[in-house]
């Protein structure tokens, strides 16, 4: 099997890597964050580098790619703890284009290629416990018009974006409906989260929304699958940058008269945290590599992967932390944003624990090794 990026692919990411390193430094974010997480100019940003329609078709107004350029894209994303949620246009653009009528793809997938709309996926409920099938928000139907009354939380720039994408029971069957932010009914509150970036709680009191589909279980769980995937890839350049920025303290400062890269302890410690990095990123590639897969498959697949994604994320962020000694908690340094930014993706889309039992409940009597 051939693992080598394609040129297009490889174009793709010096370009992304070019406009972090130029757009996003570190004093860029600090001041997003100030003003309160996201910055509607920088989203337009990574809309014209065509960013925001990976996943939408060529005659919608896309680009479209596929999962594999979506991880690079992710990843460059990660390296520079971008803020603002280019994941979930991805989400959008590939569930929007999957699963709703003509009209709805019509009406959407060009502006959320274009950056003109930010739609994102609001799906959480405060007794869920990460669980897609748990659902409290109803629907109702009058004439051809539906509406939708309940609650979503930690909706990832929900005071900012334009429309939302909401699984709701309709007579008892969840469905998939698109809301938008200036629609009756709807009101948000919106709050700093803790790497930096911006959520809000969504509420609905009968607000008038716009049927995406009727299998709205199907819809959400490969909406949710996208998002762990682009979690992971993410992950990958946060880890990667973790790394960097660990190995340069380690070959500056010194300790006793000598680097604290000449102790084998020490050594054999960043040793351990590149084995757990490489880890991560297979996984990461076969994550990005299963999102096409059958659903029962693909499932699978992300589970796992946002395991090790887990298990690597909590082990590299706490060893950099240990390794940096005071300075890597502190807010001026900038390797404790990207443990706080781990921390974040830690929790995204199922934390290591939820996902553990997702492996094990699906297990197979072969492991998946065997046909």
């Amino acid at each position: 099997m051939d693992f080598d990026f394609s040129d297009d692919q490889q174009q793709l990411r010096d370009a992304v890597r070019k406009w972090v390193d130029k757009g996003y430094d570190f004093e860029r974010r600090r001041a997003i964050v100030k003003a309160g997480g996201f910055d509607r100019g920088v989203y337009t940003q990574l809309a014209e580098l065509g960013l925001a329609g990976l996943y939408i078709p060529e005659d919608q107004g896309g680009m479209g790619m596929g999962p594999v350029e979506g991880m690079v894209v992710m990843e460059e994303l990660g390296r520079g703890i971008v803020l603002e949620p280019l994941a979930q246009a991805l989400i959008a653009g590939g569930v929007i284009n999957g699963y709703a009528p003509a009209a709805v793809k019509s009406a959407w997938l060009g502006k959320i290629a274009a950056g003109e709309a930010l739609v994102v996926l609001a799906y959480q409920e405060r007794k869920a416990r990460y669980r897609v099938d748990v659902c409290e928000t109803n629907a109702a139907k009058s004439g051809d018009a539906w509406s939708v009354t309940g609650a979503k939380s930690i909706v990832p720039a929900g005071d900012q974006a334009d429309a939302f994408l909401v699984p709701a029971l309709a007579d008892g069957q969840m469905a998939l409906f698109l809301v938008e932010r200036a629609a009756q009914g709807v009101t948000t509150r919106g709050y700093a989260t803790q790497e930096g970036g911006r959520a809000a709680e969504v509420k609905f009191a009968s607000s008038p929304a716009t049927l995406v589909t009727p299998d709205g279980l199907t819809a959400l769980e490969h909406a949710v699958d996208i998002g762990i995937a682009a979690a992971c890839a993410e992950a990958v350049g946060v880890l990667d940058k973790t790394m960097d920025v660990t190995v340069e303290y380690m070959n500056t400062r010194k300790q006793f008269g000598t680097t604290l890269a000449s102790f084998q302890a020490l050594r054999h410690r960043v040793a351990d945290m590149k084995m757990q990095l490489e880890l991560a990123r297979s996984m990461s590639y076969y994550a990005s590599l299963k999102l096409n897969a059958p659903a029962e498959e693909r499932r699978r697949a992300m589970a796992r992967a946002k395991y090790q994604l887990g298990v690597a994320m909590r082990f590299i962020g706490q060893a950099s932390v240990q390794l940096h000694g005071g300075i890597g908690v502190t807010d001026e340094y900038i390797g404790s944003h990207y443990f706080k930014k781990l921390t974040q993706l830690e929790l995204s889309f199922g934390d290591t624990l939820h996902q553990l039992g997702e492996v094990s409940e699906r297990m197979q009597d072969t492991a998946g090794v065997f046909a």
